[in-house]
């Protein structure tokens, strides 16, 4: 299944046999008949392994969820994009120093790689303008801790400029909606918990979390507004619009001492504009959200430590819990149905009263699904 990387491996022999690295054509299938899904995800094998890749079912059956093209990759790689001529992006999970640009299903097209230097990290997300020309990854200054927002060559994947995010532990990344005429607006997820460089994700001093959710000017990175929410052990992570993109939802880790606190702990915000607002749930999350999406019924959060998607309804109160064995990865696939992922299946409309059970197909046997998932179709 195509060349094994480990993480032992040095950058000089990484940069070797990522070269190499193309699309892995797994168990040959024929196209299921009827609308198919497709999505851009992150997982990893049984064996340990990393991959990024291509995703299919076939909506509206109980077909099997398959790998269709496959990259494996060095680390975890949280966070995906995609850019207008197709190409997927990925970038690797906090602290991390790996960038690629692949293009699914085109074997002659190799993976394009690029690696930071020892002063900077990349924080597990990426995102692309609207033209594709650019790219916008989360990063961290390894010298100081703080963090940034770096703006990239979509083609070359070198930085051409950085802007503060005004905080630490960057996460997520999304445009804001703008009207004709006005320039590009980008919300930034501060995480806010302390680590440091020499102890990776090792977390510290959490009485000093400091999360907040940033507005910069687009084009020139300037502060627009930063919000904050009362309790300071609240986490602001991962982003979702509604489908109107006029509330931002926000997936929340708690960073509480004490394991009540903890567990009674919100794991949804939702942003209007002005100010951020808490949603409880119905019951105890574990403190742990984490990937989140919108349909039209709703706000949906995953909850791999409680077993289950957390759904409220677009005003933001408490709907229920829709089991899933480590549920990790959301997307919103076909008119407008919540896709989940989990251990060995994944749901399709999940929302729904009898959501349908997608088993995964021998390729992804033992996988795990990481935070996000793209619709691709």
């Amino acid at each position: 299944m195509g060349i094994e990387v480990r993480t032992s491996l040095s950058r000089r022999q990484a940069l070797v046999f990522m070269g190499s690295l193309a699309a892995v054509p797994l168990a040959a299938h024929a196209a299921p008949q009827g609308t198919e899904m497709q999505l851009l995800g992150a997982w990893q094998q049984a064996d340990g392994s990393y991959r990024v890749g291509v995703l299919a079912a076939q909506a509206g059956s109980p077909s099997p969820l398959r790998a269709r093209h496959v990259l494996e990759v060095p680390t975890r790689a949280p966070g995906l994009a995609q850019l207008p001529d197709g190409s997927l992006l990925a970038t690797a999970r906090r602290p991390g120093d790996w960038l690629v640009r692949w293009h699914p299903g085109q074997p002659a097209a190799k993976a394009q790689w690029h690696w930071v230097d020892a002063t900077r990290s990349f924080n597990g997300h990426v995102l692309a303008s609207a033209d594709g020309r650019h790219l916008y990854t989360t990063e961290t200054d390894v010298d100081t801790g703080a963090s940034l927002v770096a703006k990239r060559d979509a083609r070359s994947l070198e930085t051409e400029d950085e802007w503060a995010t005004h905080g630490i532990d960057a996460h997520e990344l999304i445009w804001a909606p703008a009207a004709r005429g006005e320039k590009p607006t980008l919300i930034v997820a501060n995480g806010g918990v302390p680590t440091a460089p020499e102890t990776g994700r090792v977390k510290r001093n959490l009485h000093t979390l400091d999360s907040s959710i940033v507005r910069l000017n687009g084009e020139s990175g300037e502060l627009q507004g930063q919000w904050r929410l009362p309790n300071a052990r609240l986490s602001l992570r991962h982003l979702a619009w509604n489908a109107e993109r006029t509330v931002l939802g926000i997936a929340l880790q708690a960073e509480y001492d004490d394991a009540a606190d903890k567990a009674a702990a919100p794991i949804l915000a939702l942003f209007d504009g002005q100010a951020l607002r808490l949603c409880p749930a119905g019951q105890s999350m574990a403190g742990y959200g984490g990937s989140i999406a919108s349909t039209a019924e709703g706000w949906a959060v995953s909850c791999p430590r409680s077993q289950g998607v957390a759904t409220f309804t677009p005003e933001g109160q408490w709907r229920g819990l829709v089991g899933l064995e480590e549920v990790c990865a959301l997307a919103v696939g076909h008119h407008g149905r919540l896709w989940a992922a989990g251990v060995s299946n994944s749901l399709e409309d999940a929302r729904a009263s009898t959501p349908l059970t997608h088993a995964h197909a021998k390729e992804l046997a033992g996988a795990r699904m990481d935070n996000h998932w793209i619709n691709f179709g």
